[in-house]
């Protein structure tokens, strides 16, 4: 993310009176105990941190087949990253910052790399967009049948690709994105596919709320994305 990029956003939220948003530098390393955001993202402090290379379904994705507990795979994951996690001291290496202010790092617990661990244990796919590495720990998995490789699910991407395209018929103008004001004043913005108050949420834009096209704006306007 550029300087003026970082800029904006704080100016933003400055303005609206809401907190400073936490944005580290490459090469950054930032520890502590982290909150599982979703089944590649965590929070450490103020600080969300998106793990390097891989992809795990959204929390409202569900998968078919398998075991009754991984219907609900999204959540599954990322229960199974905080059981994993459980207010231990997680190590992160900052390798970029994403257009959505994520800190996208290598993040190690006791030396074990998480991406590479969610990958092994069929929790999560190579993201092959980005990346090559985990490869053979992904095809181990599959073999095995680790994980949501008991079930048939879409990968993370085309989830979210669907997903968006159903919403932007769905939306005014095409803008599916539901930014929402809570009972605290907070301003929180909810996409189609990784919300669980996606469907439940109305806009009320007599109250202030209203409708986003992408991720960026609701940042660049104050908003932020929910906290699992």
């Amino acid at each position: 993310m550029s300087r003026a990029a970082i800029a904006s956003v704080l100016i933003t939220a400055a303005a609206l009176g809401l907190p400073r948003p936490v944005v580290a530098a490459e090469g950054d390393v930032i520890a502590g105990a982290a909150a599982v955001i979703d089944g590649d993202t965590i929070a450490i402090d103020d600080v969300v941190i998106r793990l390097f290379d891989v992809d795990a379904p959204e929390m409202a994705q569900t998968c078919e087949g398998g075991p009754s507990r991984l219907r609900s795979c999204g959540a599954y994951v990322a229960d199974a990253l905080a059981e994993r996690l459980a207010d231990r001291e997680v190590r992160c290496e900052v390798l970029k910052v994403d257009q959505y202010d994520r800190q996208v790092a290598r993040c190690d617990l006791d030396g074990e790399v998480l991406s590479q661990w969610l990958v092994a244990n069929g929790l999560a796919m190579v993201f092959r967009r980005y990346s090559d590495r985990f490869i053979e720990e992904e095809e181990a998995a599959r073999a095995a049948r680790l994980g949501l490789w008991q079930t048939n699910f879409q990968p993370p991407w085309e989830y979210r690709a669907r997903r968006w395209e159903v919403a932007t018929q769905e939306a005014p103008e095409g803008c599916p994105i539901k930014g929402n004001i809570n009972r605290k004043g907070e301003r929180i913005y909810h996409t189609p596919w990784g919300s669980k108050w996606y469907q439940k949420t109305r806009v009320n834009t007599a109250a202030g709320e209203r409708w986003f096209c992408d991720e960026r704006e609701a940042l660049d306007a104050g908003w932020r994305a929910p906290r699992q």
